[in-house]
């Protein structure tokens, strides 16, 4: 789902920049979140002056919103194990442990258990079982305050910002910001949202920051260079993201492609001096 300023779009296309936010949400961003990344409120500060310092340098920003059910198949209440118990967050839940019954999904039984036969044949993000975040209208799922205070003042010199909502369809993740780990035929918020690649398209530079980077950010990317004409455009604020702990070294494979494809890695103090270079 996106929630565009249509109608104030003709302003800001005429710009050159835009930038990509992706999940800055008070769960991943404060240590008391539900799913706090390690080192994401130090991310948030400098994203934050980086906005500030930087307003008038680009000139239409796009934040996602990771919003999920408490029944959703990444959540515990989703599934149980032989005495009906939950998985602890962090369970990794494969195609042997459904096939062998470790692992019972609780709803939807035929469909949850084609969801993880379809994401081991990716064999790239395990399905990981994760703390009750991002509850949908809840304090936790809220841009974190250290954004939307900058987001604010770039905003009342007569700028309008959108925001893309992923993650409502609770027999799916949507780590990417373009469409869901597996889409569903039929549902479409979990299909490639193709306005938003004309979009973000229409800019000649991708400025790219959130949280996590082994994850929300790093499947971003990976979906974005599937598709013509990003690569030349994405510029990764390298300093303003951070990996969900114990999985750093998960999306390694898709930050070297992106490198290896001519994505710029920089960090926010560098970007003005790299931007005129």
């Amino acid at each position: 789902m996106v929630v565009p300023s249509e109608k104030f779009k003709l302003n800001t296309m005429k710009a050159k920049t835009v930038l990509l936010i992706v999940d800055m949400q008070n769960d991943f961003c404060m240590r008391e979140g539900a799913l706090y990344v390690s080192g994401a409120e130090n991310d948030v500060k400098r994203l934050g002056r980086f906005i500030t310092e930087h307003s008038d340098s680009f000139d239409h920003i796009i934040l996602t919103l990771d919003n999920h059910n408490v029944v959703d198949i990444a959540h515990p209440v989703f599934w149980e194990d032989q005495k009906g118990n939950p998985p602890p967050p962090f369970t990794i839940i494969s195609t042997e442990d459904v096939k062998h019954g470790n692992w019972m999904p609780r709803f939807e039984k035929e469909k949850a258990v084609d969801y993880i036969y379809q994401l081991g044949k990716q064999g790239e993000f395990p399905h990981t079982i994760w703390p009750e975040h991002c509850i949908i209208g809840s304090a936790g799922a809220a841009i974190t305050e250290g954004i939307i205070d900058p987001l604010k003042l770039w905003a009342r010199k007569g700028r309008f910002y959108d925001i893309v909502v992923k993650g409502t369809n609770p027999l799916t993740e949507h780590f990417g910001v373009l469409m869901a780990n597996i889409p569903i035929e039929g549902r479409e918020e979990t299909q490639l949202k193709s306005g938003l690649v004309t979009t973000l398209l229409s800019f000649d530079e991708i400025l790219l920051a959130g949280e996590a980077k082994s994850h929300c950010v790093a499947t971003t990317i990976k979906q974005m260079l599937k598709i013509d004409g990003f690569a030349q455009k994405l510029v990764i604020l390298e300093d303003c993201m951070s990996d969900v702990t114990g999985f750093e070294t998960l999306a390694k494979p898709i930050y070297e492609n992106a490198r290896s494809k001519g994505v710029r890695f920089i960090s926010s103090s560098d970007w003005p001096w790299m931007q005129n270079s």
